[in-house]
């Protein structure tokens, strides 16, 4: 069993690792994202010859990628914790409320009012809107000190969700707008990004802890296979900006397009969650995994299917990773924000300093 003193230390160097993790994260996406522009001017054929390795349109080494940031996830997953929902079912309800009916409805109007008559960046906005996240709020929640516990069960049960819902609610919300989407290819993006990283997630998962132990699997194995979505993340954002380099070029607006409409949901969707928690009354730990979740996307199922229906130099395959370059910096805003509002007293209780 652990001491007190074993546990603090524990967890204070959990939150350096943290720190240093989110600190280099934010460094090292602006780089990535040059260096695939740089590629694309002085070494287009790297990026043109991975694109040319493709099934169905799906780029096969960019699929690697993807279902690595995806794997990482669906390790968190816990289907005991889902027997936990009844214990208090309030924030997990308001989380899902502005996942699932919140966060697309404010991305779909905004998407509307201000791109008009891109379909492509529109789509962009509706995959990252309708796409709750499943990972990096574990990461957020625990340097905001929230419930940890809810934090998993809300992440468990969004990998589930997701499963089901997000086909249907993107069909849905890109019919709205009358643009046409490939469902064979949005089906399949679900099947092969969603579906195939939960069956062997839970897989691998279940053999590893029966042979090797909970504390392997936990400090060990999943630290690892963390360090690999990193590194694939990354590559992934290198291509992805190695083969839109001349659109970003010669249309640098469709950054800037793009991100109002991204930046402006946030702001919104994170005021709703800020003061839904308020008026329900819950307390700090819960309020705050509650705003975190309910504001955040999964960024890696949005690229991946922008990819799979557009392709990998498509400007929808761009627009959803200005998604993620984006997130990073407001959700660190959201856990500062939310340890101040916890020391005013904004929750019913007060966040340790």
């Amino acid at each position: 069993m652990e001491t007190h003193d074993s546990m603090a230390i524990k967890h204070d160097k959990e939150e350096s690792a943290l720190s240093l993790f989110e600190k280099y994260l934010v460094v090292w996406i602006p780089l990535c994202m040059l260096a695939g522009i740089l590629l694309s001017q002085y070494l287009p054929w790297i990026s043109e010859t991975i694109d040319n390795i493709q099934i169905r349109g799906i780029s096969i080494p960019i699929g690697i990628c993807l279902f690595l940031m995806m794997y990482p996830a669906v390790l968190n997953l816990k289907s005991s914790e889902l027997r936990k929902l009844g214990r208090n079912p309030k924030p997990i309800i308001l989380t899902l409320f502005s996942n699932w009916i919140v966060a697309p409805i404010v991305g779909l109007v905004l998407a509307n009012f201000f791109l008009a008559g891109n379909d492509q960046l529109i789509t962009a906005i509706i995959l990252l809107s309708a796409s709750p996240c499943t990972a990096m709020v574990l990461v957020w929640g625990l340097m905001a000190e929230g419930n940890q516990e809810q934090n998993v069960v809300n992440t468990s049960l969004n990998t589930i969700t997701i499963m089901i819902l997000y086909a249907p609610l993107v069909t849905i919300l890109t019919g709205i707008q009358n643009i046409p989407i490939d469902r064979v290819s949005l089906a399949l993006s679900v099947i092969v990004f969603i579906g195939l990283p939960i069956f062997l997630g839970l897989l691998s998962r279940n053999y590893l802890i029966s042979k090797k132990g909970d504390l392997w699997f936990n400090e060990t194995y999943r630290p690892i296979i963390g360090k690999v979505a990193i590194v694939a993340l990354l590559i992934t954002l290198i291509l992805l900006f190695a083969l839109n380099g001349n659109t970003l070029i010669e249309n640098p607006e469709l950054l800037v397009l793009v991100s109002i409409p991204l930046l402006l949901g946030f702001v919104i969707v994170v005021g709703f969650n800020v003061f839904i928690t308020r008026i329900f009354r819950l307390q700090y730990k819960e309020a705050i995994i509650t705003v975190i979740i309910g504001s955040s996307s999964h960024f890696e199922i949005a690229i991946a299917t922008a990819i799979a229906v557009y392709g990998l130099g498509s400007v929808a395959a761009l627009g959803t990773t200005m998604g993620l370059f984006w997130e990073i910096p407001i959700m660190l805003s959201i856990v500062y924000m939310g340890k101040y509002l916890g020391k005013r007293a904004f929750w019913n209780t007060e966040v340790k300093t």
